[in-house]
C-alpha cells in the first residue's frame, strides 16, 4: 500500500472500526478495491487471501480477492492506492472525496520463484 492509502485507513479505522479489502472481478463498481468494516463483507471458499496491511493499528487489515480474479492477478504485485475522487458506493471511504485504487505490475523471475509460481502461461 502507499502512503496516501495507508493515512486513509487510519482514519477510516477510527470512524469505522477494523476493515477489510475485497478485490473482486467488477461488477457494480468496476474492479475497485472494496474496503469494508469486518464482517460486513463475508468471504468464503471462493475467496483468497492475499496477505494483511499493517498500518499501524492494533488489527491488520486483511485483503481477499476471488478466486476466479486471483487466477488472473497471481503473476501481478498489487499496490493499494488511495488518490482524490469518488470511492465505490459499497466501499467505506465513498463519502470522503478519496477513492482506493489498485496499481499493479507483473511480478520479477525471482519474486515469481518466491511465491512457487513457476513460469507464466
Amino acid at each position: 500500500m502507499t502512503d496516501a492509502a495507508a493515512a486513509l485507513l487510519r482514519d477510516l479505522t477510527a470512524q469505522h472500526g477494523p476493515l477489510m479489502f475485497h478485490q473482486s472481478g467488477g461488477c457494480c463498481d468496476g474492479s475497485a478495491p472494496m474496503c469494508y468494516p469486518v464482517g460486513m463483507f463475508l468471504t468464503g471458499p471462493a475467496d483468497v487471501k492475499l496477505g494483511e496491511l499493517d498500518v499501524g493499528l492494533d488489527d491488520p487489515i486483511e485483503v481477499f480477492i476471488s478466486l476466479a480474479q486471483f487466477e488472473y492477478w497471481k503473476y501481478t504485485h498489487i499496490t493499494i492506492d488511495a488518490v482524490p475522487g469518488r470511492g465505490a458506493g459499497f466501499s467505506v471511504e465513498g463519502p470522503t472525496g478519496k477513492r482506493f485504487i489498485i496499481r499493479s505490475r507483473m511480478l520479477s523471475e525471482a519474486e515469481m520463484q518466491y511465491f512457487g509460481l513457476g513460469q507464466r502461461a
